[in-house]
C-alpha cells in the first residue's frame, strides 16, 4: 500500500558531497562521544569541588539525557520542514555554549544548565544525522548507521584517554571539558556551507500525516518501549562505570569505560557479516543475552582481570544496541521518518536521564555494585522480547525490510 504517492517513487539519489557530511557527521558524533566520557571521568571531582551527593551528580548527568531527548523529539521533525543544515547549526550553537558555561561553572545550577545545552547539542546531532545517512545510503542503511555509530565508543575512547592522560600531570577537570572544542570547531567547519539533501520522507513524497499515522504502528510502539531498555543497559552504566569501578574494583574505572568502548568501535565497524548472518532481530537478542551476562558480572568482579573480562562481555552485548535499533526503525518502518529516528533516540535518552539519578541513588545507599546490578534487570526483559521478534520473523521466512513505496 502507497501513502501519499500515486506510483512507487525512486530511491533517493544519494548527495554528491555525501561521503564529506558522512565524515562530517562523524565528527560531531565524536564530540557528542566525548561529553560522555569527560563527564564521566570528572564527575568525582566536581562532586568533591561543589560538595555535591551522587544523586545530584546524577541529576546533573541525567540533564544531558533529558537534553537530547527534547532536541531529537523537537529536532526530528523539523529537519523535514525546515531542513537538516539548520538543525545542525543548532547543534554546533548548543555544544558551543554548553561548553562554554560548563567551563565557567561555579555550582550545581551552572552545572547543570551547560550540560542541559550540551544535551540538546548532542540530541541534535543525532536528529540529523540518522536521517541523512539513511538518506544518502537507502540500500544499506543498518550497516552505514553502525559504521556512523563506530564514533560513539570511538569518541569515548578518545576522550577517556584524554582524560586519564591529563588526570596523570594532574590537570584540573575545567581543562579536561576545553579539549572538546577542537573536535567541535573541525565538525562545524567540515559542515559550514555544505548542501544537504532533503530527508528520505520528504524526497518519497508521504506526507507528515501518515508519516505522525506510521508512528502508531504496533510494532514501532514496541520498539519505542525496548528503546528505553537498551539504551538504559548501554548508557546509563557507562556513565557510573568510572567511578563505580575505580572504587568497588580497585581498577582505574575510566581504562575500563575504554576499554568497553574500543571493543564496540571494532564490533561496529565489523556489522556488515554480523548483520547478514543474525539480520538485525538476531542481533539485538545476542545482543541482550551477552549484556546481561556482562553486567551482572562486572557488578561482582574484583581487580583486574576479571573486570576486564566482565568488562568485554558487557562491550559484546551493548555493542550494536543503539544503531540496530536505529536502523530497525529506519528499515521495518520507513514511513516513520525523521520522526521515527529522533522518537527511537529520544526515548531512550529520556529514560537513561531517570536511570541516572536511580543508579546514583542506590550507590548513595547500597554502593556501586549494587547499582550495577538494578540496571541488570532490563537486559532479561529484552530476552524475551527480542526472543519473541526472531522467532517470529524465522517463522515468516526471514527479516526483510520494508520498502518506503511499498
Amino acid at each position: 500500500m502507497v501513502f501519499g504517492t500515486p506510483s512507487t517513487p525512486l530511491p533517493p539519489k544519494p548527495p554528491p558531497n555525501r561521503h564529506r557530511l558522512f565524515t562530517a557527521s562523524r565528527g560531531a558524533l565524536i564530540v557528542t562521544a566525548m561529553s560522555f566520557a569527560i563527564r564521566g571521568d570528572t564527575m568525582a571531582a566536581v562532586g568533591v569541588r561543589f560538595s555535591l551527593t551522587d544523586a545530584q551528580l546524577g541529576w546533573i548527568g541525567g540533564t544531558a539525557f533529558w537534553g537530547f531527548t527534547l532536541a531529537m523529539i523537537v529536532g526530528g521533525p523539523l529537519c523535514d520542514f525546515f531542513g537538516m543544515k539548520r538543525i545542525m547549526f543548532v547543534a554546533f550553537f548548543c555544544h558551543l555554549l554548553g561548553l562554554l558555561v560548563t567551563i565557567c561553572s561555579n555550582g550545581f545550577a551552572m552545572l547543570y544548565v551547560g550540560t542541559l545545552l550540551i544535551g540538546i547539542g548532542n540530541g541534535s546531532v543525532e536528529a540529523v544525522c540518522n536521517p541523512l545517512i539513511a538518506t544518502m545510503y537507502p540500500e544499506e542503511k543498518t550497516k552505514r548507521l553502525n559504521h556512523f555509530h563506530v564514533w560513539f565508543p570511538g569518541g569515548i575512547v578518545i576522550g577517556g584517554l584524554v582524560a586519564f592522560a591529563l588526570t596523570q600531570v594532574n590537570v584540573g577537570w575545567r581543562y579536561k571539558v576545553c579539549t572538546m572544542l577542537l573536535p567541535l570547531v573541525v565538525y562545524g567547519w567540515m559542515f559550514f556551507g555544505q548542501a544537504m539533501p532533503k530527508t528520505e520522507r520528504v524526497q518519497a513524497g508521504i506526507s507528515a500525516k501518515h508519516m505522525f499515522s506510521a508512528c502508531l504502528r504496533p510494532l514501532f510502539l514496541l520498539m519505542l518501549a525496548c528503546m528505553l531498555l537498551t539504551a538504559s543497559t548501554e548508557l546509563g552504566p557507562e556513565q557510573w562505570i568510572p567511578d563505580i569501578l575505580t572504587g568497588s574494583a580497585k581498577v582505574p574505572g575510566i581504562l575500563v569505560l575504554v576499554w568497553i568502548n574500543g571493543l564496540m568501535a571494532i564490533g561496529r565497524q565489523s556489522a556488515g557479516p554480523v548483520v547478514h548472518r543474525l539480520a538485525p532481530t538476531g542481533m539485538l537478542l545476542f545482543s541482550a543475552v551477552f549484556a546481561t551476562i556482562g553486567l551482572w558480572w562486572l557488578s561482582f568482579a574484583q581487580g583486574g582481570v576479571m573486570t576486564f573480562a566482565a568488562a568485554t562481555v558487557f562491550a559484546i552485548g551493548v555493542c550494536y544496541f543503539w544503531p540496530t535499533m536505529i536502523g530497525f526503525t529506519s528499515e521495518r518502518n520507513p514511513r516513520t521518518g525523521a520522526l521515527g529516528l529522533a522518537l527511537m533516540g529520544g526515548m531512550g535518552n529520556l529514560a537513561v536521564s531517570f536511570v541516572l539519578p536511580y543508579m546514583g541513588d542506590i550507590k548513595d545507599h547500597d554502593g556501586g555494585p549494587a547499582a550495577l546490578r538494578a540496571a541488570g534487570v532490563l537486559p532479561i526483559i529484552l530476552i524475551f522480547v527480542f526472543g519473541a521478534l526472531w522467532l517470529a520473523d524465522r517463522s515468516r521466512g526471514g527479516y526483510k525490510a520494508e520498502k518506503i513505496g511499498n
